[in-house]
């Protein structure tokens, strides 16, 4: 078990929270939710105690083993892959060395076998013979390549040294666990893979996400980080949507009664409190009057921003005609003769673990790359509007926001262009912000104000929610849902292209892929299906081998 014990935590003067007290105990997953800035990732650190409090303490049940996931990419690159997970349990790390320079001794001493023999009896004890393949098998259900177990931390690249980390949090079945964004930069298959993880562990386990499929799938409790407090809800975050939202509506209907209650008294007082006959009323009703107080319905520090994208003009019946593309990327064909053809009504979702891939082709399709083979055509109608993964060189210049977003404006009105600006919650003085000072979910909110006032009909999203918080997740979810035309994009928020798409495209490993026309939880039941079939089969082929 884990507790807060009348912490506080202030930066400056201003308190992220105060006095909080809560207990995270065995068995359960607690998703740690709020606003960007409310504090979720401050109150991680010092429970991981990276941080001190301002007040109060962190108390863990004795001899408990907390392990976090580290966000610093380049810590480990001296070691290797498999050490650097192995390191998820420092003791057990540093029995294996001690064990290993014992052993390489040319002098070998009757102290160095008695002390062999004490951390032997210690490895064994911490399943320390196991280590490696647990550590394998992390590494595999996290889409790591056998391959690349042995290699040094610095030859892999930054989506592969996340997913390392996160093993290595993972590693030796530690009694607490506290991932902060844990679903950044991973893959659906990877995604699916820790949920199943997560759901399956019996420990302690605090998250925070921005994705509210995997919150809603392994989180038994939610605590929500609002008003300066920290609330703890038992069920996942749909729940605590529903509760505090009814909560919210009872209090308001409590204040509208007694505010019509007061009334009532005042106007009671008005009339009689002169009348000596109903003096003694009055009296009583002043007393009541007294005694009724309005809930205090503190603003949260929630704010959604309105996504909705207009397109200027309908969408005719040709659309977009792929035919053959491929390209090869440093030496590895991403895409192998791609062929399609999108109809006026899709909303396509591109999923499998090739990232490379699927920017690949919406660059391609956007103008930015020429493909080596193959072609395609927009139809006459179209117009497109396209979010970019890597978003550097789009806010490399000297531009406050606003005269960034008049420059892609149609209408060149400092007014108009405000109000784009305000729906993506960019008020007042946030306009004369310079781009290139933004942080990365402004970025992206900037980006999506971009899209909405290009007025295009075929929007290509790259990875949208990447950097943004649960609420402008939200909006966005629901502007792409509502959006009247044609959608390509990649996204590894589950409920996203579970609620947003009408077909899915899988581009497989060696580029070629799978198109069909269903939902995402459709289509991934139909792929477990056919995983299924084919390891039966395998197994009936190895069996009838054997007779």
């Amino acid at each position: 078990m884990i507790s807060a014990n009348n912490v506080t935590y202030r930066v400056g003067k201003k308190a992220l929270f105060e006095d909080v007290n809560i207990k995270f105990t065995e068995g359960n997953c607690y998703g740690l939710i709020g606003a960007n800035g409310a504090g979720k990732s401050t109150f991680l650190k010092i429970l991981s105690g990276q941080l001190e409090t301002t007040k109060g303490e962190i108390a863990i049940t004795p001899g408990q083993r907390l392990s976090f996931l580290e966000q610093d990419h380049f810590k480990y690159d001296a070691y290797t892959v498999m050490d650097t997970v192995i390191l998820g349990n420092k003791r057990l790390y540093e029995i294996m060395k001690e064990k290993d320079a014992i052993y390489a001794k040319e002098d070998f001493t009757d102290e160095d076998g008695i002390r062999a023999s004490e951390l032997e009896a210690e490895f064994a004890e911490m399943d320390g013979w196991e280590a490696e393949s647990n550590a394998a098998m992390l590494l595999n259900g996290l889409g790591i390549d056998t391959s690349l177990h042995y290699a040094l931390m610095s030859d892999l690249t930054g989506n592969d040294k996340v997913k390392i980390l996160l093993a290595k949090a993972l590693f030796g079945n530690p009694d607490i666990l506290l991932l902060d964004e844990p679903t950044n930069h991973l893959d659906l298959d990877a995604i699916a893979w820790l949920e199943e993880f997560l759901i399956n562990f019996d420990n302690t386990v605090i998250v925070v996400s921005h994705d509210r499929y995997f919150l809603n799938k392994v989180c038994t409790h939610t605590a929500d980080i609002d008003y300066g407090k920290i609330q703890l809800y038992a069920g996942n975050y749909d729940f605590w949507y529903e509760s505090s939202q009814l909560l919210i509506k009872q209090m308001k209907e409590a204040n509208k009664k007694k505010e019509e209650k007061i009334k009532e008294l005042q106007e009671f007082i008005s009339r009689f409190s002169a009348n000596a006959s109903k003096s003694k009323q009055a009296t009583s009703r002043k007393r009541a009057l007294e005694k009724i107080e309005l809930d205090t319905i503190k603003p949260s520090s929630r704010k959604y921003p309105y996504i909705d994208f207009r397109p200027d003009r309908e969408i005719g019946n040709e659309v977009l005609t792929v035919d053959g593309i491929s390209k090869t990327i440093n030496g590895e064909k991403v895409l192998d003769n791609i062929s399609f053809i999108v109809g006026h009504d899709d909303k396509i979702a591109f999923v499998g673990s090739n990232e490379i891939a699927k920017t690949t082709l919406f660059k391609i399709l956007v103008g930015e790359m020429e493909p080596d083979e193959g072609t395609y055509k927009w139809g006459v109608t179209t117009s497109q509007a396209y979010f970019p993964k890597d978003n550097t060189e789009e806010f490399d210049n000297d531009y406050t926001i606003t005269e960034w977003l008049t420059g892609y404006s149609p209408v060149k009105d400092v007014t108009y262009v405000r109000g784009f600006l305000g729906r993506m919650l960019f008020a007042g003085e946030d306009g004369v912000k310079k781009v290139k000072v933004l942080s990365g979910g402004e970025k992206v909110r900037c980006l999506l104000s971009k899209m909405m006032i290009s007025g295009a009909n075929c929007l290509i999203f790259d990875e949208p929610t990447n950097h943004l918080d649960m609420e402008s997740i939200t909006a966005l979810n629901e502007g792409m849902i509502k959006f009247p035309g044609v959608e390509l994009f990649s996204c590894h928020d589950h409920q996203v292209v579970q609620t947003t798409a009408n077909r899915i495209m899988e581009i497989l490993p060696d580029g070629t892929m799978i198109d069909k026309i269903t939902t995402y939880d459709e289509y991934l039941e139909n792929d477990e299906m056919a995983r299924k079939r084919t390891v039966y089969n395998a197994d009936a082929a190895r069996s009838e081998d054997e007779d």
